[in-house]
This record gives C-alpha cells, sequence and structure tokens, in this order.
C-alpha cells in the first residue's frame, strides 16, 4: 500500500476527520467522473466530547454505506496531516533508481523518529520525462526536488483494522492534502493557496507545480467560533451553530453573532496572510490563486469577509467541476464543494 502509486480501479473515497466521517462514491467513463453516493455521520469529537474509538468510527461508517445502500467494499481513506512527517528535500540529479536507493539515508536526516516506525513514501517533484521515460530536470539544475512521506505505522495499523471492522477493503491510505490537491487543482501547475477549515483547526497549504511546497495548521477552526459565538451570547452551543450558519459574517444591524466571529476569523486570517507572505518572499513566487473549502465556506457572507480582509481575491473551491452530479443533488453541490472535498479527492484517486 502506497501514498503515490495509483491503478483505474474505482474506490470510495473515505475522510475520517475529527468531528465527522464522510463518504464520497465516484465512477468514471470516458474521462468524466460521476458522483454516485455520498453520506456523512457526526462523530462529536469537536464539541469537547471524547475522541471517538476505532469501533464508534467502523460503526459510522457502516452506517454511511447503508444508508446510502452503498454495495463498493475498495477504499481510499485519507489520514491527516498531525500524525505525519513531510517536506520537500533537494538532492543531486540521479535516476529514480538511485534515488530510491538513496531515500532511506536521506530519511534519516529529516525524520525525527527511528524509521523502524514509520512508512516512507516519496515523489520527485520538479522533473519530466524524455521520450524514453528517463527523469529530466526542468531546468539546467543539477538537483532535483523529492517530496517525502513519512507515516507512522501504528496509524497505519490503526485505519487498517478500523477498515477491516467495517467490512471494506483498504487499498490505499492518502494524507489529506494530497485528496485536496487532487480534487481541487489538477493539472494546474501554478502557485495556489489552499485554505481547508475544519472543525478543529484550519489547515493552510500552499501548492506549486502540483505538488505540496508548504502547509501550516492553525488551531482554530468552526468549533471555535461556534464556543465564541455561544459565550458571548450566553446560549447553547447547538444554537450558537444555528446561527452561525444562518447568519454569518454578513453586516447587518440583526446579526447578533458577527461581533463574536470576527475576531477569530481576522486572526485566522492573519495566519493565512504570514504563510503566504513567509513563502512568496523566500520562493521568490507570486501566489495566483486562493481556493476556500471547509465548513465555514458557504457562511453568508464569510467568503467576500475573508478576501476584503486578506487583500486578495478568495475563491470558493469546487472539487465537482470534472464531475457529473445528479440533477436531483445539483441544490447540494456548495454543500458537496465545502465539506466532502477530500473525500471526491480521495474517490478520483484510483479510478
Amino acid at each position: 500500500m502506497g501514498f503515490f502509486s495509483l491503478d483505474k480501479k474505482s474506490r470510495l473515497g473515505v475522510d475520517i476527520g475529527t468531528a465527522s466521517i464522510k463518504v464520497v462514491e465516484l465512477s468514471k467513463e470516458a474521462n468524466r467522473f460521476t458522483l454516485l453516493n455520498y453520506g456523512m455521520v457526526e462523530l462529536g469529537a469537536g464539541q469537547d466530547k471524547a475522541q471517538p474509538s476505532n469501533h464508534d468510527i467502523a460503526m459510522g461508517i457502516k452506517a454511511i454505506l447503508q444508508s446510502a445502500q452503498i454495495k463498493t467494499k475498495d477504499v481510499v481513506a485519507s489520514i491527516p496531516s498531525f500524525p505525519t512527517f513531510a517536506t520537500t528535500i533537494t538532492l543531486p540529479y540521479l535516476s529514480e533508481e538511485e534515488i530510491a536507493k538513496a531515500m532511506p539515508f536521506e530519511a534519516r536526516k529529516y525524520v525525527p523518529v527511528p524509521l523502524s516506525e514509520v512508512q516512507l513514501d516519496w515523489a520527485i517533484v520538479n522533473v519530466r520525462k524524455d521520450q524514453k521515460g528517463q527523469i529530466m530536470p526542468k531546468t539546467s539544475a543539477t538537483t532535483v526536488d523529492v517530496f517525502l512521506v513519512a507515516v507512522p505505522k501504528q496509524e497505519v495499523a490503526r485505519y487498517q483494522a478500523i477498515m477491516k471492522e467495517a467490512e471494506l477493503n483498504l487499498r490505499a491510505l492518502e494524507l489529506e492534502n494530497f485528496a485536496l490537491i487532487r480534487s481541487l487543482i489538477g493539472n494546474d501547475l501554478s502557485p495556489i493557496v489552499i485554505i481547508n477549515i475544519g472543525g478543529r483547526s484550519t489547515s493552510i497549504l500552499i501548492v506549486e507545480n502540483g505538488f505540496q511546497r508548504a502547509s501550516h495548521d492553525y488551531e482554530i477552526g468552526g468549533f471555535e467560533i461556534t464556543k465564541s459565538i455561544a459565550k458571548s451570547l450566553g446560549i447553547s452551543v447547538a444554537r450558537a451553530e444555528e446561527l452561525k450558519r444562518s447568519q454569518g459574517i454578513k453586516d447587518v444591524d440583526t446579526n447578533t453573532v458577527r461581533q463574536a466571529m470576527s475576531s477569530l476569523i481576522d486572526l485566522m486570517v492573519l495566519e493565512v496572510n504570514k504563510t503566504i507572505h513567509n513563502y512568496e518572499d523566500q520562493q521568490k513566487s507570486k501566489i495566483a490563486k486562493i481556493l476556500l473549502v471547509g465548513g465555514l465556506a458557504n457562511m453568508p457572507d464569510f467568503q467576500a469577509y475573508f478576501s476584503q480582509k486578506l487583500g486578495r481575491e478568495v475563491a470558493l473551491g469546487n472539487p465537482l467541476a470534472r464531475a457529473v452530479v445528479p440533477p436531483g443533488v445539483e441544490r447540494f453541490r456548495a454543500e458537496l464543494n465545502s465539506t466532502f472535498v477530500v473525500a471526491v479527492g480521495l474517490a478520483m484517486r484510483e479510478l
């Protein structure tokens, strides 16, 4: 089971988050994806409850499959970035075979735990291939960039156990960021920022030439904003969530939650701004596009507010741009685009 290898069989994408499980089933015909099924179940971890057990997660997945009447058994699942290690390293220009031999030795310099405890994978970032399939640098430089991933073996074993209990075949594990890149960016090689606002944290990902070049996780997400509203107004968390979704950040007198939300969102914008400026200064590369996904993306006026505070144009991500959506589901496209973005990318992986 690798983190970069692909095959052509169709898959389920299963995104196991801290607060929910999301499942997407795609088919592919004539180079076109079709959305067949999707489903989600809340885990409750985002509301200060105990972290769900492997059994709870497996039962949640089975509940989605039963409710959506999904029969497919082969699965690509996401693994969050926080227990993993990923970096880009620069090596002398070598053949793929020589790089493969060198990687275990090079990885020891960067991976902060014994290599016996992790599963390694890597991909060459800045190369093209000649007519004989031999790698060639994209520039005249004598080095190549290699993206290195190390995933703890205990995490791999955990996901294997979950899928076994859910009676599914885990064909691949993939970092969330890889799925985001596939579903949102496709073949676009320009420098792009993806802002993924989850329940408990916000991921800021910079992609160039189709690969992750920088990332930053910020420990404020949708639930922190909900708690701020609840505390400010003296209401329940459930009621605060309702108001957040209905009123959003609209600048009107009747909006009772804007003030409680704005300070946290402004801090989020500050983190994004710092990450972008650091990358542009270090790489001498101008960000071409900023995409916003996650649970808050469709909140009233959130996109416009975020863009105005950042001082840059911000677009909503569209992971289903390359997919056919059944007519009855079309009205849910905006929610699907923001909430199921990782699951869509996972399902696209091995089609």
